[in-house]
């Protein structure tokens, strides 16, 4: 994976190059070791936006979320350095509005598909991102849905993005695990096993919100549900969930979830 990574950068690199060499010779660019970097970084910023873009539709990691900034976010230092725009580094602020755009692209897409995208040809092989205990606020998606991935007190925090668990694949022990979300906006979906207790306490700014067949939906909701055996149960599960705005939805299905080994 590093040697992977380092044969991107030295491609883009090189690939940046021969767009300077390209721009100084049309006349658009002084060829300089200053003006050479600051054409070449933005460059980068591009194709590795493109990178994440083309890793999360091939399924191999990836976010179209970090992958659409920083495509967006090169491409305006790039027409600032060719002269067609005025934006510098320091302008990376003035993108915030992007947050409303990606907030409306999570609604549009919750409102004709499914929020996770499973790849036909390797069901229960494609990778997933692990953030145990904690996780800095960040943007981007989290899957738990390897075999036998371990189930551990969880709190992650999101600017905006995705969360799937699917716990009929998972490693759950035998006490209580706390697992809380906490994001600006995103969709939650969770498969719970019917033989694994669980209870949980969501709330969204805007949004919907469905557990088991109870929803809400609208302006400021919240949803709170326990199975039966939950307060005798030894081997259960308790979510906190809050959203500004998105979705959470929470589904039984059949499944063991039942221990094995690591």
């Amino acid at each position: 994976m590093r040697g992977g990574f380092f044969r991107f950068l030295l491609a883009t690199i090189l690939i940046a190059v021969g767009v300077v060499l390209i721009l100084e010779n049309i006349g658009i660019a002084t060829f300089n070791v200053k003006n050479a970097w600051n054409l070449i970084y933005p460059i980068i910023f591009i194709f590795y936006g493109f990178k994440l873009i083309i890793d999360r539709m091939k399924y191999k990691g990836g976010s179209w979320l970090l992958g659409s900034f920083f495509l967006i976010f090169g491409s305006l230092l790039m027409l600032d350095r060719v002269d067609l725009i005025v934006f510098k580094f320091s302008d990376i602020g003035k993108l915030w509005p992007l947050l409303i755009v990606y907030l409306g692209f999570t609604f549009f897409r919750h409102s004709f598909g499914p929020t996770v995208v499973i790849n036909p040809k390797d069901k229960d092989k494609h990778k997933y991102k692990k953030f145990y205990k904690n996780s800095n606020f960040s943007i981007g998606d989290y899957e738990y849905n390897q075999p036998n991935w371990k189930v551990e007190p969880l709190y992650l925090t999101n600017l905006a993005g995705d969360f799937y668990f699917d716990f009929t694949k998972a490693f759950i022990p035998e006490k209580e695990t706390p697992i809380t979300i906490s994001a600006l906006a995103g969709d939650v979906h969770i498969l719970m096993p019917e033989n694994v207790d669980f209870n949980v306490e969501a709330s969204v700014r805007a949004g919907d919100i469905d557990i088991v067949g109870q929803s809400v939906d609208g302006i400021n909701r919240s949803l709170s549900f326990k199975t039966a055996n939950y307060d005798e149960a030894i081997r259960k599960v308790n979510f906190t969930l809050k959203l500004k705005a998105g979705s959470v939805r929470i589904d039984q299905i059949g499944g063991d979830g039942d221990e094995q080994e690591i």
